[in-house]
Parts: C-alpha cells; structure tokens; sequence
C-alpha cells in the first residue's frame, strides 16, 4: 500500500499536529523535538509539503540555514499507529528570502502553516506580533518518501 500525504494529514488532524522532527547533526548524531506541523502546499514550488513553524535561533533552523536543503524526517502517531516523511527541506522567514516569495507575505504564511497543523487564534495581530518578535519561520519538508503502519488513526 502506497501512504500519500492525504494519510499523513489523517495523523495531523488526529493529535493537533504533534510530530517529532529529527535530522542528522554533521557529526552523524540525531537530533529530535516535537514540533506541530501540518500538511500544505509549499506557497512557491505548490508541491505538496509538511510545513512547521519554529522560532529563530533553535539548532533546527541553524541546522537548516546551514545546510540548505537538508533533509529531514516528521513522524506523526495516532494510538500505535504512525506516519513518516521524510525529504528536503526549505525555509522561509524574516531572515530567509526565498526566490519566488515576497517577504512581505511571510506574516500570513506562518498563518497558513499553524492552520494546516490544527492551530486557531482568537488575535491575529497578536499571533503576528508575537510571530515577529520570535523570528517565527515556516520550514517545509518535501515529502520523497512516506513510510508508517499503515493508513489507520486511532
């Protein structure tokens, strides 16, 4: 059975978006937190994407400004059923332009990123205000390959 990202969006919607994302440090170790994400387009490319919100100045997106294109693995679960992705990886924020997007966009796509991981707000000029004031950046992960325990959520 081939998994698509319409089954890990089943997983998303399941238990808020929680996933642990991890990559691969440069000395080979494994790096992991949980993180939400959500299953969007990637607002250049349109490729369907897992995308999360992370603020500056974490080993993630040190790692990922580093290493454009990195790869990295979200795994969801739901009961004792579990979803992987696994991909490379891009970034897009207030101190990462990225070819084909206006920055002045990017208040809005970490919107979109939060609702595609389950997020709701009551103050959207807070969330902005407090997106901006933690350097908020939406990563997206470019799904090459899906792997899990099958298509089931608790």
């Amino acid at each position: 059975m081939r998994l698509t990202l319409a089954d890990v969006r089943r997983f998303v919607d399941a238990d808020s978006g929680l996933a642990v994302v991890s990559f691969a440090r440069p000395d080979g170790t494994v790096h992991s937190s949980l993180v939400n994400a959500g299953v969007m387009p990637h607002p250049v490319t349109g490729v369907g994407s897992v995308a999360l919100v992370i603020r500056d100045n974490t080993v993630k997106l040190r790692h990922w400004r580093a290493r454009p294109g990195a790869g990295a693995t979200l795994v969801f679960k739901s009961g004792w059923s579990w979803i992987g992705v696994e991909g490379p990886t891009s970034v897009i924020g207030p101190e990462d332009p990225y070819e084909g997007f206006d920055p002045g966009q990017v208040p809005r796509l970490l919107r979109e990123v939060f609702v595609s991981a389950g997020g709701t707000h009551d103050d959207w000029d807070e969330y902005d205000r407090v997106m901006a004031e933690e350097g908020r950046t939406a990563v997206f992960v470019e799904p090459r390959r899906i792997t899990g325990s099958g298509t089931g959520v608790s």
